[in-house]
């Protein structure tokens, strides 16, 4: 108990000695950060990633509608067999997944230019106020 007692202590009076100066650099980190953060570069590279992101998340749903709506067409082709009808479905399945694939790629490709463009941005800003 006694032990339990002088860890209570101890960790009150390290909080108390250490929150005046460790709440002053929080401030500081806090100021620098939100000061980076709004900068206009920043917000321009963050507002370009959210499109993107925002493209991308209704361009690949979009590419898997068109690719099931071809395969159903492709499935159900009068005038064919059941097996020349698989066999189409199967072709236009695959080209469709091509698709979505490279869609995805694309995607993905520009979001990171976004994002490493942002990154850089930020790094600027943030030598730029660094310096000032």
């Amino acid at each position: 108990m006694r032990g339990k007692i002088g860890i209570v202590v101890g960790l009150a009076a390290g909080y108390v000695l250490g929150s005046r100066a460790g709440r002053e650099r929080y401030e500081q980190i806090k100021t620098g950060f939100l000061t980076v953060w709004n900068a206009d570069p920043v917000q321009k590279q963050v507002g370009k990633a959210k499109g993107l992101v925002a493209s991308a998340a209704f361009a690949l749903p979009s590419a898997l509608w068109d690719g099931a709506v071809k395969i159903t067409k492709a499935a159900t082709t009068p005038g064919r067999t059941p097996g020349q009808r698989l066999d189409s479905a199967i072709k236009t399945g695959k080209a469709s997944s091509d698709d979505v694939a490279r869609g995805a790629r694309t995607s993905a490709a520009e979001v990171k230019k976004a994002a490493d463009e942002a990154v850089a941005a930020a790094k600027a800003e943030a030598k730029k106020t660094a310096d000032n």
